[in-house]
Parts: structure tokens; sequence; C-alpha cells
């Protein structure tokens, strides 16, 4: 038997409370035309009360408070959002010989919760941002808030929607800051199209690699630094090339880059459609370091100092049969200091004694003979902040090293993990190179074990005992009660003995 028909205005009132008691941003006359859809599809099961609840239940578990509450499991969302990136429209074919070819144009859309990308194909792509022709042209733009309904999924950089509908709503407030120029801070998982302005910290070198499909791929890397923060910049291709005419401590703009996650942290990748750009202005950073006193086992922390010991690289064969390289360091700071392990490419670095240097995500681990290391691996960046003193000036001028235990400088970033070697993949021949080139540290010092009397004239690169002298192309020991300042030019005379210089005269 069937249900009692009620008079027209009696459902609309019915459907009018219902749609009432519903916080929904859908129009009335929407929703209206939706129960009487509902009432068709169930065929006279469901009367207009019973479709209205229906739909009202389909709307609740459509509409999210925010971006951030967008999970991959729901059928469907609808959801504000402004736009803070539009990417280019791409074609693709499809797979039948006489289907047409399709459309799809990614954007980042936020609101106050967060920001996710959104995908939209075919003629609601175009239509959003022109046909590739030119002959049609795009009625979205950065800053515009629409109104979305679409499929979320997982995607590479996380959630995405694909979006089935979506209309600008020019009344509508979402309160999102669109930035023309990004800082490191501002920058979160998925985030495409972004201008950042930095100083280079450090600059890899090109890599290459194979692909799934058998071709080669070419990959860099700098370490970039704003005012906020540091970042990873890595370099795709035919972009991986621009490491070779640019330097640390120049100022950059990367141009279109896209962020993604590796090992928990924000990396900014540059593919075809980037740039990185010289700039003309300064761009400050100013990170903080840990005291070199201070540090721990088991910490990832960034230290800096004035390098005191030089040990030379060494090279080792790994597990694998390929040939990886370190290169030990000491860094003093006023609190202390530490043996520092460069491996791969930073072996190669362009270090001296006197340098003042600083070391990124640098990992503490047990070292030689009990003595705690820093290790410097593929995620690290060493930075010279200072160069060391110039061995040609006279007497009266000061050095530049002067006081360099109090100087407070930092750099920093990270590098990915293409580079050679690292401190977790290292095999025991590598802890051999190490304990080899602490053994040999003594080789670069020229020694008279006679006790015959010399006389040596350098810069104080470490004081303490014993005092260390360097010229320029040699180094010295000295054992002298003396106190004296690291970057003080002195002679030294006195007799010598297993390179180490008693200080008789010291001016």
């Amino acid at each position: 038997m069937r249900g009692l028909v009620l008079p027209q205005c009696i459902l609309m009132g019915v459907i009018a409370d219902v749609y009432d008691d519903l916080d929904t941003d859908v129009p009335l006359e929407e929703f209206r035309e939706a129960v009487e859809d509902k009432v068709e599809q169930m065929g006279g099961l469901a009367d207009e009360e019973t479709a209205a609840m229906l739909i009202a239940h389909e709307l609740k578990d459509e509409e999210v408070n925010g971006i951030a509450d967008i999970d991959p499991g729901m059928d469907e969302v609808k959801f504000l959002g402004k736009i803070v990136s539009v990417g280019e429209l791409r074609t693709f074919e499809r797979d039948g010989e006489d289907e047409e070819d399709g459309y799809v144009v990614n954007m980042e859309v936020a609101d106050s919760t967060g920001r996710i990308r959104i995908s939209m194909w075919d003629q609601l792509a175009v239509s959003a941002v022109g046909d590739p022709e030119g002959e049609q042209h795009g009625q979205l733009d950065v800053g515009d808030v629409l109104r979305i309904a679409g499929r979320p999924k997982d995607g590479y950089n996380g959630v995405e929607v694909s979006v089935d509908k979506a209309e600008p709503d020019s009344e509508a407030e979402v309160d999102v800051e669109v930035l023309d120029v990004h800082r490191v801070e501002d920058l979160s998982l998925g985030l495409s199209d972004v201008n950042l302005k930095g100083r280079i910290l450090d600059v890899g070198t090109v890599r290459t690699f194979d692909r799934n499909d058998g071709s080669e791929g070419r990959v860099s890397n700098l370490a970039v630094g704003d005012p906020t923060g540091r970042i990873r910049v890595t370099l795709w291709d035919e972009k991986a090339d621009l490491v070779d005419e640019l330097t640390a401590d120049q100022s950059v703009e990367i141009v279109d880059g896209y962020v993604k996650e590796r090992d928990g942290s924000l990396e900014l990748h540059v593919g075809s459609r980037g740039a990185v750009e010289p700039l003309d202005e300064e761009i400050e950073y100013v990170p903080e370091t840990t005291d070199i006193g201070s540090v721990e086992i088991g910490q990832t922390v960034d230290i800096s100092g004035g390098v005191i010991e030089d040990d030379g690289k060494r090279t080792f064969d790994r597990d694998d049969g390929s040939e990886g390289q370190v290169r030990n360091v000491r860094l003093k700071d006023e609190t202390g200091d530490i043996r520092v392990a460069l491996w791969g490419d930073k072996a190669d670095k362009d270090i001296e004694l006197a340098d003042h240097v600083l070391v990124t995500d640098a990992e503490i681990q047990d070292g030689w003979q009990d003595e705690l290391e820093a290790s410097a691996g593929w995620q690290s960046t060493v930075s010279i902040l200072e160069s060391g003193v110039s061995t040609d000036k006279s007497d009266d001028e000061p050095t530049e090293a002067t006081d360099r235990e109090a100087e407070a400088a930092a750099a920093a970033g990270g590098l990915s993990a293409f580079e050679d070697g690292g401190s977790g993949g290292a095999s025991e021949s590598a802890a051999t190179a190490e304990t080899d080139a602490n053994d040999d540290s003594e080789s670069t010092k020229t020694t008279s074990d006679s006790g015959e009397i010399v006389e040596f004239t350098g810069t104080v690169v470490q004081t303490g005992n014993p005092v260390i002298l360097d010229n320029g192309s040699e180094t010295r020991s000295v054992d002298t009660g003396d106190s004296l300042r690291l970057g003080e030019e002195v002679t030294v005379r006195g007799p010598e003995m297993d390179g180490t210089i008693s200080a008789d005269e010291l001016f």
C-alpha cells in the first residue's frame, strides 16, 4: 500500500525543514532537485521526506570543515579553496585509436587549515586555463576562490583531489596569503610553482643514474638558505648542469620549483620548467649552530669553527668494490674542538688551516680512540665562512683571523643522497682509512729530530698546548708557555724534536 500523498506545499515545507537543519552551501533549489531525483531513482520506495534526509546525509558526508580534513578514503568531498598556484595544461594520448587527446592541469588550493593539489581534466581543464592553441582563454587564476567537488585519492605528493566540479565564488573569503616569492619557512609538501630567493650555501656535482625505462637521468644539488631557514635543492636532467655555473655565497632565485619530501625533510626540486637565476641582491642567512663542547652521541647538529688540523684525503674500497674517499679535519670553537669526517665529494672541498668552516646536519658518533666525531655524509653541507689568513702581509697589518675562536658565523643546508659515501655506508676499509689518516697526520710537517735550533715564522692556527703555526706551506707545533691568540703572526726559535719546537724565543 502506498503512503498518503501530501499536498505539494506540505512537501516543499518538509524539504525546507530538512534543508534548514543542514549546514550546507548548496542552494535550496538545487537541494529540492536532488530530492526529486532521489525519489525517481528509488521508484517510489522512499517518499520526499525520506529522500530529503538521504540527500542531507550525503551532503554531510561530503562537506568538510577544511582541507586538512580531506582523506583519500572519502568517496567525494566538497570544500572551498583559494588557488595559490596553477600548473601548465598537459596533453596526453588515450588508449583507444579513435579517442581524442586528453587534457589535464594541476593546481594547488589552500585554506586556513592546509593546502592540497587538485587535478582538472579535459574540458574542465581547458575552461580553467585555456586551450593549447590559445583560442580559448582560461577563466581561473591565482587568488580565485573555488567551490570544489571531487574525489580524493593518494597522489605522488600526498592526498590529491580529482575535480568533478569547480565554480568560482567571488563572494567567499578564504584567509590565505598568495605569495609571489616564497621563503623557506613558507614551503610545504606538494607546493608547486615556487619562486624562492636564497643564498647558495653549498654546490654539489652532477650525478647520473639509470631510470626504470633504461634511460639515463642526471641530477645535482644545491643547499640554499634565507633568513627563515635552509633547504636542499635538487636539479634534474638538463637543469643539473646549472651547478657548473654557480658558486657558494652567490644569491639566486629558484624559479618554478616544487616541494617534495625525502627522509622526513622537505626538498625543493627543479625540473624542465624551472630555473636557477643569479641575483644582484644580498640574501642573508643566519642559522643556529651548536657549541662543539656540548654535542652528544646520536645528535645531528650544525657546528662551526676554525680548522686546526687537516689529515688529508684518503681513499678506501667499499664492500661493493667501488672506491670511496674520506678526509678528516678538526674544528675548534670557543667551547671545544672535534674531528669531522668529510665523506665523498666533501673530501675535495678547498679547505685550509685557519679557514672558518660550518658543517650542517653532521651526525655525532663514536670516533677514533673513543673520541666524539662529527660525520658529514650525503645529508650534510660544508661551507667555508671565512678564508684563512693571507701569508703575504707585513708585521704591522692585523690578520683576518684575529680572535677567530670568538667569532660566531654559520650557514647551512643539505645535499642529496646521490653523493658518494656517507656515515652509514662505509665499510671496515673506511675505518682503516680514517685510522691511517690520523697515524699519518704528522706527515704534513717538516721535522728535524736532531734537536738542532730552528727558526719558524707563521700564523697561530691553534692555541693551547701545543700551539700550531702555519706559514702557508708548512705547519709547526710549538711548545710554549706564552699566551697567543688565533690569527697572531709570530716567530719562534728553539730546538725541534719529533716535529715540535721548544720555544726558547718567541717574537
